[in-house]
């Protein structure tokens, strides 16, 4: 919200002494995010003056129009003489006023103007447009053309004020009355300690029976429609100056008078309003949800499809507008052939979350819904409309009709019960019932009782809910600044869980295999269930959805990490970053089988554990997962040699990191879910009380599921259970007995079926050959027809040590005898060559 200091001086009388500086400090310390005070014309230096076009001379030849002028700037020149003034610019004509810059002054940007010959002429100035003078866009698109009753020779910086100081505040979501003149003069008038001129306290005709007939089909999505109408417009009339640098220094640009007006007191009071083209409204006015499908042209020239929780106003056509967010085009005030010479003037309160919903749902935010959707203060409606209809009557010579609209849903003031000392126990600072009072009068709360207070909430605060907001007010008018530092006193020697701890060892060493992490946003729509290939009832299709999600295409909070992992490898792909190797850890959530409401924890004690359980039963399930993705090179080719393709191995391997942190033995064999390859997916599983537990998968992702999502070919990815993978674990891992004593290495060579998982023949040779083996690899999977059609070979090297004595060769060959036995037993592995 930008906030001309010129403007806000109208409601309250700030010292003349205060800058725009110590208004930002005093607002900052009330609460607000001032974020900068813009020096308007600080640069700008005169003379600056009205002068009027006498002649205009085409001179050609060149590659571009030129014009040589002559100007009336009366006396400030120093001579009455006309100016002579060589201008590219073609908006203008003979005999209009324009604004005219003198040699000696210095625009903007440090632009000194001086007299200089070109295109053969000596142009003694400059003819200005509104962004040569730092006003931004006008709406002419060229020179300014002043009207033709301000005289010549007038300073143009007080005529156009061009110095003023403008505060920039970004408005909280809980803020919305901030979002006007009226709010933040409030706010400024409490800071200051000053009366507040409130630019809603006006004069309001009573509703009566004559005013446009308005039918609210919705009560519940309006609660509030304001209809009145103005006749006898002048369709040439325009925005006075005042009026349109207002509306250019809070940030918008200017149109037509009736839309200004509307612009107007939308930041003024912070009501937004819509004006009609009368003659192009037919019937009635109504207020209801759109039918499935229909059609409506906003006034941004798009063509949308409506949808069932869409409110729209519409007439005896159907739609004309998408209630509080735009109007249609088909009852657009004409501008262009000035032909409207009658309007209706809408003031209305709708829903905030439904107004949200519409705005995100066709990705269409405007002023009002941007305001209706943080709330807008109901009451307010009917002088906003009174406020324009003045405005019109002044400004293009119309006549207020008689007949006042006004549609009201019963509704009572909302009222909150609060100890008068609750501030107190919040901030730990002891205010006083007398302070509390004052401040919460200051709001604009109607207070009574002793020591319990009934607050009656004004109906522009409807972020004031519950006796905690109420203490933020008081809290945070009598200065945060003031409240006292205490250091909480936590219980000495927990330090980190074990399942923080083993988070932190498992980001180190994922990021020491060359991983990036990549936090991602927890929402997900469920259209990626489809494109991950996932069975109907597959688990993770039951998801968690929000009430009022970010985007309306992710509404339900994920159950998976890779749409978020993978959609960061897409959008790093995209950009040239091939070779990708990223992971994340983080939350899935799952729903509770049983629905629970969550209690509202107190904040003057210590929850109870009863309090806290009941709030944690009501929340979803929430484990903690890890998972990574590949793409393109894993080992990048060089002089040193040949690169690798990332491939389901590495995604594998992931998996085994993760499980060597956390002092678990992982179970890889063979699998098939989802979005993995079925031929190239392995199922990760672990031991919890001498039962496997499936964890996760890791391998390369599907062809079609990477072709659906844009992938390269071969991406690889492993997600799994961190949660369940610390369950099997053992504790904190322990570091390896060193042995001084030689290693004595054995290779054997087993011939199983094609059908046996490697996993299942390693398991039987680490338990055959006992407390000797320090470790096993495979080195090598080789298949012929020598073996037979359904055979492979499996390579293993098996490293004994003892960490007594060295180990004698028999003893070497005894122990793997004896895990080549056990691995006979049980997967009918065949010593090759034997």
């Amino acid at each position: 919200m930008r906030v001309p200091l010129s403007w806000l001086r109208e409601y309250v009388d700030l010292p003349a002494t205060e800058t725009g500086r110590d208004v930002q400090a005093k607002l900052i310390s009330a609460g607000l995010e001032v974020e900068t005070v813009e020096q308007l014309g600080a640069d700008l230096k005169g003379p600056l003056v009205v002068g009027q076009v006498l002649t205009i001379e085409e001179l050609e030849g060149f590659k571009k129009p030129i014009r040589f002028c002559t100007v009336d700037v009366g006396t400030a020149n120093g001579t009455g003489e006309p100016q002579e003034i060589v201008c590219g610019a073609r908006n203008f004509a003979v005999g209009d006023k324009v604004v005219v810059v003198l040699p000696g002054a210095v625009l903007p940007g440090n632009f000194a103007i001086a007299a200089r010959k070109t295109y053969g002429k000596t142009s003694h100035g400059m003819i200005c447009s509104g962004d040569e003078l730092g006003m931004g866009d006008d709406g002419s698109g060229g020179i300014i053309v002043l009207p033709p009753e301000v005289e010549v020779g007038t300073d143009a910086i007080e005529l156009l004020q061009l110095v003023d100081e403008v505060l920039d505040i970004a408005v909280t979501p809980d803020r919305g009355y901030c979002l006007s003149l009226r709010g933040i003069a409030r706010e400024a008038a409490i800071a200051y300690g000053l009366p507040l001129r409130d630019p809603a306290l006006l004069d309001v005709p009573a509703p009566n029976a004559f005013g446009y007939p308005v039918q609210v089909g919705d009560p519940a999505g309006c609660d509030r429609f304001t209809a009145r109408t103005v006749t006898g417009l002048d369709p040439e009339a325009r925005s006075p100056i005042w009026l349109r640098r207002r509306l250019q220094k809070a940030g918008m640009r200017p149109i037509s008078l009736a839309v200004d007006i509307t612009n107007y007191v939308m930041l003024e009071l912070g009501q937004p309003l819509h004006a009609y083209d009368r003659s192009r409204v037919q019937g009635a006015i109504g207020v209801r949800r759109a039918e499935q499908g229909e059609k409506l042209t906003t006034l941004d020239g798009v063509k949308r499809t409506l949808d069932a929780e869409d409110l729209v106003i519409t007439d005896d056509r159907g739609p004309i507008g998408l209630a509080g967010v735009m109007g249609g085009a088909n009852t657009e005030i004409d501008d262009t052939e000035g032909t409207t010479t009658e309007v209706v003037v809408e003031a209305a309160h709708f829903d905030a979350i439904s107004i949200a919903r519409t705005a995100r749902r066709h990705k269409l935010a405007s002023e009002a819904s941007k305001r209706f959707e943080r709330g807008v203060d109901p009451q307010a409606a009917s002088a906003a409309a009174q406020r324009t209809v003045d405005l019109l009557v002044l400004l293009a010579g119309g006549t207020a009709d008689a007949g006042v609209t006004e549609v009201i849903a019963p509704s009572a003031p909302h009222t909150i019960t609060i100890p008068a000392n609750h501030p107190d126990k919040v901030a730990g600072v002891d205010y006083g019932r007398e302070t509390v009072v004052r401040r919460l009068q200051q709001v604009g709360c109607d207070v009574y009782g002793q020591d319990e207070l009934i607050v009656t909430v004004p109906s522009w605060r409807p972020d004031l809910t519950d006796p905690n907001d109420l203490a933020e007010e008081v809290i945070r008018l009598e200065g945060y600044e003031n409240l006292p530092s205490t250091l909480p006193k936590p219980p000495a020697g927990l330090g980190l869980t074990g399942r923080q701890r083993l988070h932190r060892r498992i980001g180190r060493a994922l990021a020491g295999a060359g991983y990036v992490e990549a936090l991602n946003y927890p929402f997900i729509g469920e259209h990626v269930f489809d494109q991950f290939g996932l069975a109907a009832d597959d688990p993770k299709r039951k998801v968690v959805k929000l009430v009022n999600p970010l985007s309306d295409e992710e509404p339900a909070l994920r159950t998976t990490l890779l749409p978020g992992l993978l959609g960061a490898l897409r959008r790093n792909d995209g950009r040239g970053s091939h070779d990708l190797a990223l992971f994340e850890t983080g939350l899935v959530f799952h729903p509770q089988r049983e629905l629970r409401v969550a209690g509202r924890l107190p904040v003057d004690r210590r929850p109870t554990d009863e309090e806290i359980a009941s709030l944690t039963a009501a929340l979803p399930f929430q484990p903690r997962h890890a998972a990574v993705v590949l793409a393109g090179a894993r080992e990048q080719a060089g002089w040193w040699g040949k690169g690798r393709p990332a491939d389901w191995a590495d995604a594998v391997e992931a998996a085994r990191i993760l499980a060597r942190e956390a002092g678990t033995e992982l179970l890889v064999r063979s699998g098939q879910y989802g979005p993995w390859h079925p031929g190239r997916c392995a199922e990760l599983a672990v031991l919890v009380d001498g039962t496997e537990k499936v964890i996760g998968y890791a391998g390369e992702l599907h062809p079609g599921v990477l072709k659906t999502l844009g992938l390269a070919p071969r991406t690889c990815a492993m997600e799994l259970d961190l949660d369940a993978l610390e369950e099997a674990s053992a504790g904190l891992p322990k570091g390896p007995k060193i042995s001084t004593f030689p290693v004595a290495t054995q290779d054997v060579a087993l011939v199983v079926s094609r059908e046996i998982p490697h996993a299942d023949v390693e398991a039987a040779l680490r338990e055959g050959a006992g407390e000797l083996l320090e470790s096993i690899r495979l080195f090598d999977v080789y298949e012929s027809e020598q073996l037979g059609e359904d055979k492979k070979s499996l390579a293993y090297a098996l490293r004994f040590r003892a960490t007594d004595r060295t180990l004698t060769v028999d003893e070497a060959s005894a122990a793997r005898d004896a895990a080549v036995a056990l691995a006979a037993e049980r997967t009918g592995a065949v010593l090759r060559g034997a």
